[in-house]
């Protein structure tokens, strides 16, 4: 019975497949990416049958890759592994053969045909036991919950009760419409998401990772509390490129945190450190992962646009991060690196610093309007052009051949849970629980915007503690997206609010996946490295108020305005990192803090009003403090 709940619980373990069969299975996916790159850059295809093909060939390679549960066989799949192998590939070539009529039929006129039927079961069995495999119970569950409410749910009394759904009826919109398995979420994964997760891959394996480490060790890794830093500053560059907060902890993590152990961090602040930087990475422009993507495709906004708005938003969270890890080091004592521990930049840069061209290329080409699908496949090439230079980062056949496998076998748990949380959204639709879920949100906060966006932020949090980032922001756009939209907010602040909390979900208690995977690395408890992280990040949670109340911080609206915004954000930033961390220039009491925590609020609100009563806190909180005070009077006397 224990091994039962185990395995439909847990997530199954990755292989590692070797001999004949890790060889063939490597050059599948290898494949997969040459045929993405093919379809979406060179060839017109018909999109329906494109998404079955990728969708069919990626449940193939998860099933190999991933066991059924986390004591399964990790040497070889199972005969049951080999049977969801068949079963795919077959129900794909199926969809395949029959797409031309799919694509044509009248839906819900035209009936199914009994294979269809077959076919559309069989696929939908595949893609709940993926997810499970790959995500877990969490987003498993609530696949299940829809799936039992959209074929029952017209019995339930009042609103939640809607007009019967018969099983035919919900498996043509399920499985052979755009509102379904194949909707926003598969697509994005398709396309342009798998494109940039492909830029970073290869940016990473031709060395661009660790000259981004490098880069942050020789600029930061003197400075006080240098180690800390260097964790900020080289998870910042990683995430931008990864897009994913727990592949980042792991992949800087594994250096950063023994050496900020090394040199006097505590296990749980080294791991907080981490996770708190490599959360921000997903959030910083210009690549700001998969869930960036789906807001583009979802909401119809350029990602171009949606980039742009991202940059002051980022920083801050960046900023907020590197002072406290300032001050913290300073209060704790603890110093940088020695000069022989970091590497000379001016070296640095001769060696690595033709790294820094893709980004430039990806950037340019996003704000000269060019799309994503394109400036990822130019940032890519770029990439293979600049890692040429020299001989030892050049990549040559065997190399990127592994880097295209690599891409493919990344995007297999991202495949899944997009594919899940389009079978979400497609029942969404189907009941009519959207606009029920608005009538909600209306009937607990009425007329009062902060209290639907604080319903909308929990919402978006709640939902990230059991699913993937992408999943939880199209879920919580689906749910609560319609309830901002209708206070006024516009399309980008209300997308970009849920975006927010969505990706901070990965480091908020109890369920922070980032935090566990740093806690294996730390040797800390996970609870308190996502505590210690949500402290680091405190600015996160509070400048998407900011922006939905003044959209200055999105860079939108004239100049004058935008400027404000950031100045009086970044003086509130700085205020309540001193205020959390009690200590600038000596440590503080009780009321000073909260002067400073109060004036910092303050100065993020959007409003001149504010940033005056943010100026008589801040006067008092510094007159409250003694060694503070002193000092203002000897300046004052020289």
């Amino acid at each position: 019975m224990n091994q039962f709940f185990s395995i439909v619980m847990g997530t199954g373990a990755k292989r590692t497949l070797t001999g004949k069969l890790g060889m063939a299975v490597h050059g599948c996916a290898a494949l997969v990416a040459l045929a993405v790159i093919y379809t979406t850059t060179i060839v017109y295809v018909d999109l329906y049958a494109m998404m079955v093909v990728f969708l069919s060939a990626m449940l193939a390679l998860l099933f190999l890759n991933v066991s059924a549960g986390p004591k399964g066989r990790q040497d070889r799949p199972s005969v049951f592994d080999w049977c969801l192998v068949v079963a795919s590939l077959v129900v794909g070539l199926y969809f395949l053969v029959e797409s031309q009529r799919i694509v044509e039929r009248i839906t819900l006129l035209f009936p199914l045909e009994t294979f269809d039927l077959l076919a559309a079961s069989v696929l939908l069995v595949l893609t709940i036991e993926a997810t499970r495999r790959t995500v877990g119970f969490g987003l498993t569950s609530v696949v299940l919950v829809f799936v039992v409410y959209n074929l029952w749910g017209h019995d339930l009394p009042g609103a939640l009760g809607f007009r019967e759904v018969s099983y035919n009826h919900f498996l043509d919109i399920m499985m052979f419409t755009s509102d379904g398995l194949f909707g926003v979420p598969l697509r994005v994964a398709a396309t342009y998401a798998f494109l940039f997760v492909m830029f970073g891959t290869f940016l990473s394996k031709a060395g661009g990772a660790e000259f981004f480490y490098n880069l942050a060790s020789a600029v930061a890794g003197r400075r006080t509390g240098g180690p800390a830093k260097i964790a900020v500053i080289s998870s910042a560059l990683y995430g931008t490129m990864s897009g994913s907060p727990t592949s980042d902890v792991v992949t800087t993590g594994s250096v950063t945190i023994p050496i900020m152990q090394r040199l006097g961090y505590s296990k749980p602040l080294s791991g907080s450190v981490e996770v708190a930087a490599s959360t921000g990475g997903s959030l910083l422009p210009p690549v700001m992962g998969s869930a960036a993507f789906i807001m583009a495709e979802y909401t119809g906004i350029e990602y171009r646009d949606i980039a742009i708005a991202g940059i002051i938003p980022a920083l801050l969270y960046f900023l907020c991060v590197y002072a406290q890890v300032h001050l913290r080091s300073q209060k704790l004592g603890l110093s940088g690196l020695s000069k022989e521990e970091t590497p000379p930049l001016k070296g640095t840069l001769k060696n690595g610093g033709l790294f820094i061209l893709p980004l430039v290329a990806l950037s340019v080409a996003l704000l000269m309007g060019y799309s994503p699908t394109f400036v990822a496949a130019l940032a890519t090439a770029v990439v293979l052009i600049v890692s040429a230079v020299r001989s030892s980062t050049r990549m040559g056949p065997k190399a990127i051949w592994d880097a295209l496998a690599v891409t493919t076998l990344r995007m297999v748990s991202v495949v899944a849970a997009c594919a899940a949380a389009g079978l979400v959204i497609g029942g969404i639709s189907m009941t009519g629980l959207g606009g029920k879920f608005a009538d909600l949100v209306y009937l607990l906060a009425g007329d009062t915007a902060f209290l639907a966006l604080i319903i909308s932020a929990i919402l978006a949090i709640i939902l990230g503690m059991g699913m993937p980032t992408p999943s939880a922001f199209i879920l919580a756009a689906v749910l609560v997206g319609p309830t901002l939209l209708g206070l006024d907010f516009s399309v980008l602040q209300t997308n970009m609010f849920i975006l927010y909390f969505a990706v901070l979900s990965a480091m908020t208690p109890p369920v922070a996946v980032a935090a566990f995977a740093a806690s294996a690395i730390a040797d800390a408890k996970p609870l308190e490295i996502a505590t210690g992280a949500v402290r680091l990040a405190i600015t996160a949670f509070i400048v998407p108020f900011a922006f939905v109340y003044g959209e200055g911080l999105l860079m939108v609206g004239d100049w004058t305005e935008i400027a404000m915004s950031c100045i009086t954000a970044v003086i509130g930033v700085l205020l309540l990192s001193i205020a959390v961390e009690g200590y600038w220039r000596g440590q503080f009491s009780t009321m000073p803090r909260l002067g400073f925590g109060l004036a910092g609020l303050l100065f993020i609100a959007p409003s001149w009003w504010a940033v005056a009563l943010a100026l008589v806190c801040l006067s008092l909180a510094i007159a409250a403090t003694p060694h503070l005070r002193l000092q203002s009077k000897g300046a004052s006397m020289s």
